[in-house]
């Protein structure tokens, strides 16, 4: 598939069958993630896989956006190992974090696994529940499984403001 097709066809699934992702979805996709271009290609990107029926029900204590997905994977960041802007001291590790997360979010729509980015997440319940150390800081939720049969697109999805509201060349 196309870049620009896989761009257009993928929506965040919100329904899904109950069945686990396979190991080897759950790779490939890693795998992706792990391709993403980070600040410096310092790597800082740290990833939970939820992919049991215990983690997902300690999942569910965390977000109330789980959508009962069978399988979800938190995008973090090592707060140590992450460029630093020398003008303002900025860290590119959020920003990396989220490439990595699109690369998987993608990556998982071309071989079939639908998702939806969740940022709406206690990330005091998460550190809690799946034991996550203070340097390394939650900043993605992808919930994800294979789409139900009658999943769908919300209404919103294929409307965008026109371009030029959102674009601007040489200056505001």
């Amino acid at each position: 598939m196309d870049f620009f097709t896989l761009a257009a066809e993928r929506y965040s699934v919100r329904k899904f069958q109950k069945e686990h992702i396979k190991q080897s979805e759950i790779d490939r996709i890693l795998q992706a993630g792990h391709l993403a271009p980070t600040g410096c290609n310092y790597q800082p990107q740290r990833i939970l896989v939820l992919n049991t029926d215990e983690s997902i029900r300690k999942l569910k204590n965390c977000t109330k956006c789980h959508f009962d997905a069978p399988t979800a994977m938190l995008i973090c960041y090592h707060k140590d190992e992450t460029w630093k802007r020398p003008y303002d001291g900025a860290l590119s590790a959020p920003v990396d974090a989220c490439i990595v997360t699109t690369h998987m979010m993608l990556a998982a729509w071309e071989i079939g696994v639908g998702s939806t980015w969740v940022m709406h997440f206690d990330p005091y319940a998460m550190r809690e529940a799946f034991r996550i150390p203070e340097d390394v800081e939650p900043v993605a939720l992808l919930v994800m499984g294979y789409p139900a049969e009658d999943a769908e697109p919300l209404p919103l999805h294929s409307q965008f403001r026109p371009l030029s509201e959102v674009v601007v060349y040489d200056s505001f």
